[in-house]
């Protein structure tokens, strides 16, 4: 290669990652002072490690509005002067005390930067209290577009539930709203009319009557994240069961609507199902000391921790229909299933960043096929899976492309994509118990804990023996499917893999003939005998790969 062409060569790959850069530039570009402020951890919440929240609130259904307080307690890690709590518009927060003294507030967006007066000694335990009212924004589509639900029931009562996964919790009461730091307990305190029921998080400890208005004091011993903490408002009725766990008597509380009390006695046999399939794979139900609630909403349902809300209107699969196309998926309660997954992975294991938000959705989507192989076999599990990759996209990777700014990664693939790669890891292992104890070890391990990407990923790969590495950037933070090529002509097999990343080598397992084995395909083509060209070759659908014979 001579100089004036390797300088050529030089310039053209210059210009390509220069392309490149600025087109990552420019996407960046696409994220505001309010996405940062939302999505990073700023100054202003890093020196402050919550304790304790009491959420004290009076709703008023005819003028969908939210009017009270939040007493925010927290222990001081840093000395700082500027404290930051988050509330989204329309709502506004209006006053800021500590220690009787009226604080001046800087109102930046949905930030609002609170300065304090007394000094903050590292160590110290304070606690501030931020006042608010308002309408809050009305969610429309919930549980994707997320907010308040202001519905009525068939019986013309209010019917009333929170939902704000992604948009965050200061949509409708003031907080830290970032994943990273969980509040240790919760008070929370909602009126409502007299006529209607809250049901939140935790335990029920008090309710108080005031006129024609009722206060609902629920008490939240774990931590918990803001997202998971809901308010649900409603003309509902109790049923419950004590369900003989793995930590002891667990309570299993469920609130319907009036109307739907006998059928929900029926259909709601599918949570402790749910509790026992869910105990075996994962390990001890995270929340025995807040128990266990189903709790019907208007909108479709929601991983609220402790208070897992419900409004698949009393149907198997999704709303009546198998989301596999298997028949498998009209065995089970999607919602009740699936949401009540998300107590291990999103409420007990809770990601940091949005970014990450794999970690919730890839391992309660497999949670789904877990609950059929507990109760009819690996086959239909498998069966379940696999069908579900018909709903792949493959649109961008599973992870989000930036932190910080509160984004995710593709919304449809950390389900599906996830739920495959992690039936595929688990053929990988070759040993369903050791899978079971990881899954299991990961609940033990990062108990009650938020969480990053690289964490979980050590984690794996240290406990299977295997470097993970290329496996998990393939199907995490990539679009390609891994392809198998082969060709099969005389008593020679020819494979490699294509559109993958650099290193990876992931193996499968084949059956030629009657022979099942591994083979180790490379980029570059490998070569094995076989009987003759006419010897059956067939691969492992277990493995979310595509297949090309040549």
């Amino acid at each position: 290669m001579n100089y004036t062409f390797r300088l050529l060569l030089f310039f053209l790959m210059l210009s390509t990652i220069s392309i490149e850069a600025q087109e990552l530039l420019s996407e960046k570009h696409h994220f505001t002072k309010q996405d940062t402020l939302r999505g990073s951890i700023t100054p202003e919440r890093a020196w402050w490690d919550l304790t304790y929240y009491h959420l004290d609130i009076k709703v008023s259904p005819e003028e969908k509005s939210i009017r009270g307080k939040n007493t925010i307690q927290y222990k001081v890690l840093d000395s700082h002067t500027v404290i930051q709590v988050d509330l989204q518009t329309p709502l506004k927060l209006t006053k800021a005390i500590q220690n009787g003294k009226e604080l001046n507030i800087n109102h930046d967006g949905n930030a609002h930067f609170i300065t304090l007066i007394d000094k903050q000694n590292i160590g110290d335990i304070n606690s501030i209290t931020v006042y608010y009212e308002g309408i809050p924004k009305e969610a429309i589509r919930a549980p994707w577009d997320g907010g308040v639900s202001w519905k009525k029931d068939n019986n013309g009562n209010h019917f009333i539930a929170t939902s704000c996964q992604g948009l965050g919790a200061s949509v409708w009461w003031p907080n830290k709203d970032h994943m990273y730091d969980e509040v240790d307990s919760m008070l929370i305190s909602v009126n409502v009319p007299k006529d209607l029921m809250n049901v939140s998080n935790g335990r029920l400890r008090l309710v108080e009557q005031i006129g024609d208005t009722k206060t609902f004091h629920w008490f939240v011993k774990n931590p918990i994240n803001n997202y998971g903490v809901n308010m649900n408002i409603g003309d509902y009725v109790n049923f419950s069961e004590v369900y003989d766990g793995m930590a002891g008597n667990l309570n299993m509380d469920y609130y319907v609507l009036r109307d739907n009390l006998e059928k929900a006695k029926e259909h709601f046999k599918d949570a402790p199902k749910m509790m026992k399939a869910f105990e075996h794979w994962f390990g001890q139900y995270p929340f025995y000391a807040d128990s266990f609630k189903l709790v019907e909403v208007p909108y479709l349902g929601m991983e609220h921790q402790s208070s897992v809300t419900y409004g698949n209107q009393y149907k198997k699969g999704y709303l009546g229909n198998d989301l596999s196309g298997t028949g498998w998926g009209l065995k089970f309660d999607f919602i009740i299933i699936h949401e009540a997954g998300h107590e291990w992975f999103a409420n007990n294991i809770t990601n940091k960043d949005i970014a990450d938000m794999w970690i919730h959705e890839s391992f309660t989507a497999y949670s789904e096929n877990l609950f059929l192989d507990y109760y009819y076999g690996k086959e239909a599990s498998a069966d379940y899976v696999i069908g579900t990759r018909k709903n792949i996209a493959n649109d961008k990777p599973i992870i989000g492309k930036y932190y910080d700014v509160n984004k995710k990664g593709s919304g449809t693939d950390m389900y599906y994509k996830g739920a495959n790669m992690l039936h595929t890891l688990r053929q990988l292992i070759e040993d369903d118990e050791k899978w079971r104890q990881i899954l299991r070890g990961l609940n033990t391990t990062f108990y009650h804990q938020t969480v990053t990407t690289k964490q979980v990923e050590d984690y794996i790969s240290k406990q299977t023996g295997i470097n993970l590495t290329e496996f998990f950037n393939q199907y995490l933070r990539t679009t390609k499917i891994p392809t198998l090529e082969y060709s099969h002509n005389k008593k020679a097999l020819k494979y490699r893999w294509t559109n993958i990343v650099d290193g990876f080598d992931m193996p499968i397992q084949v059956k030629i003939g009657n022979n099942e084995q591994w083979i180790y395909p490379k980029s570059e083509w490998q070569t094995m005998e076989v009987p003759s060209s006419k010897t059956p070759i067939s691969i492992d659908r277990d493995f979310y790969i595509e297949v090309k014979e040549l």
